[in-house]
């Protein structure tokens, strides 16, 4: 798919991070972009900058994501283009022992099912509602009506401690990426999805220098936290790269996850 001013966006999460870094790769080749998120201060600062919309919303809402494809495809027309990267996580052992009380727990269910509802369900509720606008597009001239990137995390394939709920969630989004593909490929419409690894995002920027450090010494090669920029470059690679469909790509420096 050709980038140009011609071409609406929605970037969910698209306030911060790899969403916003998407954000500004697709508006720096004229595309007009809606930037999906909770955050207005910030969303509504990055789509002044890129000359967007803001949309507010909570991918968990039905109502709210309705309202916010309602309002996007007012301001730029049915997108063709759905980038998913709004997504949460949290670190909670399936079962465990307090070392001082002796007192065991297991993982809170209403805990489990948040992460699932925000990554997995959300990001479904996004493509779903987004794939059903494209099927009234017209066809390019190559019979493409629009392109879709998910995110994941390469936790979907070796999650640490903890990371049963968002593994079990990234691992969700990377299962039904080629059955989504299938679903719609014959009215032109490819699916993707990320994996990355440890990027420098704005929630890694609140960990202490030192440990920053430890993370970017365990990437093979390059040794360094990922750019945001460079998912971006991906996303953009999978959205105009005609070929690309039904994949689910690790963006990692080659960092396999150790249990902690």
């Amino acid at each position: 798919m050709e980038l140009n001013s011609n071409v609406a966006a929605v970037v969910t999460g698209g306030a911060s991070g790899l969403g916003e870094a998407t954000v500004r790769a697709l508006a720096a080749k004229g595309v007009k972009v809606a930037i999906f998120d909770m955050n207005e201060q910030k969303g509504e600062a990055v789509a002044k900058d890129v000359g967007g919309v803001f949309c507010k919303m909570n991918v968990t809402s039905e109502e709210d994501v309705d309202a916010a494809f309602a309002k996007a495809r007012a301001a730029h027309g049915q997108e063709r283009i759905l980038v998913n990267c709004a997504g949460t996580g949290n670190a909670i052992k399936t079962a465990s022992r307090d070392k001082q009380t002796g007192e065991t727990r297991h993982f809170p269910l209403d805990s489990f099912n948040a992460i699932i509802q925000i990554n997995l369900v959300g990001t479904f509720r996004c493509i779903a509602k987004s794939a059903k606008g494209m099927l009234d597009l017209e066809p390019l001239e190559d019979g493409e009506r629009g392109v879709i990137v998910n995110t994941a995390s390469v936790a979907a394939e070796d999650g640490q401690i903890g990371q049963a709920a968002y593994s079990a969630s990234k691992g969700g989004v990377v299962g039904m990426t080629l059955p989504i593909a299938r679903d719609l490929m014959n009215d032109g419409i490819r699916v993707n999805t990320i994996l990355p690894g440890i990027f420098n995002t704005p929630l890694m920027n609140a960990a202490p220098p030192q440990v920053k450090d430890a993370l970017a010494a365990s990437v093979p090669f390059p040794k360094r936290l990922g750019k945001a920029e460079e998912y971006a470059q991906l996303a953009l690679t999978m959205i105009t790269c005609g070929y690309f469909n039904g994949e689910d790509v690790r963006l990692d420096g080659a960092i396999r996850m150790a249990p902690r």
